[in-house]
Parts: structure tokens; C-alpha cells; sequence
């Protein structure tokens, strides 16, 4: 394995509060890009109010582990860009930096004179990515966007949730995830192009764009028979047997994808070749029509086993199956264990913490947790004298001055 890291060579300024910005950043960290956060001096990101809490940290304030996970491996400043001197700091960090990364509501940076246009004079190879709940034009654009606000208003609430109930909020911060993924494919496809160009560019994602393109078909759907998509449950529209199925104590998940695999489900799992042949049941569109049919019979054959012994039985035969499982049990799982997602961080007021690990497995760059996440301003010094060349008389009148 390399002693390298896959984007050890690029600097990146963090503007972002809360998930989607950061959580971009933090994997653009993981990946081992020199990642500087920048908050305000004043309580810093949202995030480090956010519970849970475990101490207190340097400041006798509560310290947020929801904080620590999203920002390890960062750097951590404080700035004033409201002031004048806050602004020249930055204008000077932007000339050594490859990336800034805002999720301000579009036009902040612009009123505070340190919109795309200005920066790109500035430093002409920068990339600048914006994550906002709306973008960076149309006619939404100037809104305040939240992660449930993109899955009401991006589709996917209305396709989530119990068959003829309410739509539903998926359990975790989609908006805010997607978002922060399709900003890091964005930046790192932006980097590449600049290797061609020799320039950077602006990259805008939303949060709103993000979740409709998680939609996937339902588009597609609707435009080809003129039905609205609802929620469903847990079926699919495209494919049957696809289902969570009641076994004894819980839920198994199985999917039986193509007609291979009905067909091992019905003669190797439920002994029911005639379900083969059945009219109801002889190919995809008769499945979907027919689901609550096929389900009894999957239930009867598994009412006596558990969800992890269902799922053994089917996966035996080369069937898709699962257990719903909880975070304790996702925890505790052998295959996430040897997998690293999750893994034990140092931290210097938390301890030993649990934080997630990365998704992205690259085998001679390896991403990983390396530091913790910084304390408010942690890194001034380093960074406005070590970096920008700052005498400690005009790091301490600034300081004064609460530039920073």
C-alpha cells in the first residue's frame, strides 16, 4: 500500500456548516485532502450544538460528538469575512488553495465580495462549489433549504412510506447526503478537468436536483402510463418478489430480481413449481399484480424461522435475502467490522469515540480517520503565521480585533 494519499496534493477551504457541505469536505478529508474549515468565531458550526454530547471541551462548553464525526481530519480556523481584514485573510488563503466549498444560500458570498467572479481573478485554477437547497439559479433559488424540504420537494417523500399512508420522510438525512456526494463527484470531476483546461470552474449542486435524480424511474413512470408513483411500502414497482416478508420474531428481505431467480425461489425454497407456470405468476407484469398472492406463500414456507435463518435458506439456493437489521446489530456485524465502517477515533476532550468509517475502499490510497475534529479556531496560529506568513503582532492586533 502507498504512503501516499489519493488527493494528498489538492487544499481545500470549507465554508460549510451542518451535513451536506461537511459532509462532503469530510470525505474529501478521508481521502487525504488538506482541508481547511473556516467558522465563524463566534460558536462556529451549528453542528457543535447538536447532540449527542459526552464533555465538555476546552471552553467548559458541551462537546458534540455529531460534530467530531463529520469534521475529522480537518483543519480548524476562525474568520470574520464580515470584516475587511477577514475578507484580505481569505482573498490571500484563496491564492494558495485548489477548492472552496460554500453552502451559503446563493448571493451571500457575492454581498460579502467573495463570490466565484472575484476569486477566479484572484486565483484563476480555483474550483468553487456551492451545495444549497436550491441552487445557484431558477426560480426557487433564493429559498432556505433544509434536507426535509429536498425530500418533500425533490419527490422522494412521495414515494416513501406505507402503501396508501402518508408520505414519509426517509429515517436519515438523504437530502443532506446525496447532496454532499454529488458535490464531491462534481469538485473531483472539476479537478480533472482543470489537468485539461488549466482552469477551474464553478461547480452548483442542490440539494432538491439531488433527490430527484434518487428518484431513479418514478419519472419515467409517470410519463408512460399517467399514473402518479406512490408510497409502497416496501415493494417495488419494477420487480416481484421484492419484499420484506414476516418470519417468526421480525422481517426477512427477499429479492428475486429476474425470472432465474423466481424461478429457483418457486423450485428450490418453496417447492411450488406450478407457481412457475401459473398464468398469475408466469412473468414480471403478472408478479406485480399478483404480490400479495406470492407473499402468503414466501410466509407460510418461513413462519417458523428467524429472519437470519430465512435468509440462509433462500441465500443457499443463490437468492438475494436479508435480515433488517438495527445499528446495534449493523454494529456488532462481522462483515461491517472487517469492512471498517466503523472505526475508534483519539479525541483530546471526547476520549476514544466511535465515528463512521468510509464507504469508498480504494486499495493502495487507503482513505482513513487520521485526526480528530478541531476545536474552535484550533489552528489560527498555524495556518495565519506558518502559512500566510502573519507576524505575531498581527496575528495578536487582529485577534483584538476579532478578524478572527
Amino acid at each position: 500500500m502507498s504512503e501516499h494519499m489519493a488527493l494528498e496534493n489538492l487544499t481545500v477551504l470549507d465554508l460549510t456548516r451542518v451535513l451536506a457541505g461537511p459532509f462532503c469536505t469530510m470525505m474529501l478529508a478521508d481521502m487525504g485532502a488538506n482541508v481547511i474549515k473556516i467558522e465563524v468565531p463566534k460558536g462556529g458550526d451549528d453542528t457543535r450544538s447538536y447532540p449527542p454530547f459526552r464533555a465538555k471541551n476546552l471552553n467548559g462548553e458541551r462537546e458534540s460528538v455529531y460534530f467530531a464525526n463529520i469534521n475529522r481530519n480537518k483543519k480548524g480556523i476562525t474568520l470574520n469575512l464580515k470584516a475587511p481584514e477577514g475578507k484580505e485573510i481569505f482573498k490571500e488563503l484563496v491564492k494558495k488553495a485548489d477548492i472552496v466549498v460554500e453552502n451559503y444560500r446563493p448571493g451571500v458570498m457575492d454581498k460579502l465580495g467573495l463570490g466565484y467572479d472575484v476569486l477566479k481573478e484572484i486565483n484563476p485554477r480555483i474550483i468553487y462549489a456551492a451545495v444549497s437547497g436550491f441552487g445557484c439559479y431558477g426560480p426557487y433559488h433564493l429559498r432556505p433549504g433544509y434536507d426535509i424540504l429536498a425530500q418533500a420537494m425533490g419527490g422522494m417523500m412521495s414515494i416513501t412510506g406505507s402503501k396508501g399512508g402518508e408520505p414519509t420522510r426517509a429515517g436519515s438525512a438523504l437530502g443532506d447526503i446525496l447532496g454532499g456526494l454529488h458535490v464531491t463527484i462534481g469538485i473531483l470531476a472539476a479537478v480533472n478537468a482543470r489537468t485539461i483546461t488549466g482552469k477551474g470552474q464553478r461547480v452548483d449542486v442542490s440539494l432538491m436536483d439531488s433527490m430527484i435524480a434518487a428518484t431513479e424511474n418514478t419519472a419515467l413512470k409517470y410519463l408512460e402510463t399517467g399514473n402518479i408513483p406512490a408510497p409502497m411500502g416496501n415493494r417495488y414497482a419494477a420487480v416481484s418478489p421484492y419484499d420484506s416478508f414476516t418470519c417468526k420474531g421480525g422481517k426477512v428481505i427477499i429479492a428475486a430480481g429476474n425470472q432465474k431467480l423466481y424461478e429457483k425461489l418457486c423450485n428450490e425454497v418453496l417447492e411450488r413449481p406450478d407457481m412457475i407456470t401459473d398464468p398469475r405468476f408466469v412473468d414480471m407484469p403478472g408478479r406485480l399484480a399478483n404480490q400479495d398472492a406470492i407473499a402468503e406463500v414466501i410466509e407460510e414456507r418461513i413462519k417458523d424461522l428467524t429472519p437470519n435463518e430465512a435468509a440462509e435458506l433462500v441465500l443457499a439456493h443463490g437468492i438475494p435475502a436479508g435480515p433488517i437489521m438495527n445499528i446495534k446489530e449493523i454494529l456488532d456485524d462481522p462483515h461491517v467490522k472487517e469492512r471498517e465502517m466503523f472505526v475508534e477515533m483519539d479525541h483530546p476532550t471526547l476520549g476514544k469515540v466511535t465515528v463512521n468509517g468510509c464507504a469508498i475502499k480504494l486499495m493502495d490510497t487507503k482513505p482513513s480517520v487520521r485526526t480528530p475534529a478541531p476545536q474552535l479556531g484550533q489552528n489560527n496560529r498555524d495556518i495565519f503565521e506558518g502559512v500566510l506568513g502573519m507576524t505575531e503582532e498581527q496575528f495578536n492586533t487582529l485577534h483584538e480585533k476579532q478578524v478572527f
